[in-house]
């Protein structure tokens, strides 16, 4: 068996664990470390295919994005003071153990694939003018939803950010 199975394998096995932990973690902050992982794996995934572009775009939209939308809403809803107890008690040094092996393992993946032979980028690349032609073409309505619903996240995040300082303002007169 080639190395670059042996990595895909590993890679999506990375994948469905930290996809397990986000979905059975209760705490939001510990579940968006978990999918972040998954999602740096997927982008392992894609780059094993031969889809350099795709494995760039995942990390940059999705885990990029992702990790930028929550902090986002962590500001908007302005936790003060009691934050840094409060997120001292979320993620203690133990709760780092699991991300930090799975983010070791994509790590030597990478180390691997670079260091290796170039097997995975070995396809013919895609120019970006054919992507954007691909992308807005037939999903165009697809990625407008997409926007869409970003959008209402942010409407939402201001509004119950909106919520909670007129009721922190209300308990301190």
């Amino acid at each position: 068996m080639s190395l670059e199975i042996v990595l895909f394998y590993l890679a999506a096995l990375v994948a469905l664990a930290a996809t397990g932990l986000a979905v059975t973690r209760t705490n939001a902050s510990h579940a968006l470390i978990y999918l972040i992982i998954s999602l740096l794996a997927v982008a392992v995934v894609f780059y094993l295919l031969g889809a350099a572009f795709a494995a760039a775009l995942e990390v940059v939209i999705y885990a990029g994005a992702i990790v930028v939308f929550f902090l986002f809403v962590v500001m908007m809803l302005n936790l003060g003071r009691s934050a840094e107890e409060q997120e001292r008690r979320w993620l203690p040094p133990k709760m780092w153990i699991g991300p930090g092996v799975l983010s070791a393992v994509l790590l030597l993946e990478m180390i691997a694939l670079i260091a290796g032979s170039d097997a995975a980028t070995s396809g013919t690349p895609v120019p970006p003018k054919a992507v954007g032609i691909e992308l807005f073409g037939p999903y165009l309505l697809a990625v407008e939803l997409a926007s869409l619903l970003l959008l209402a996240g942010l409407v939402g995040a201001f509004h119950l950010g909106r919520r909670y300082m007129r009721a922190r303002r209300e308990e301190i007169e």
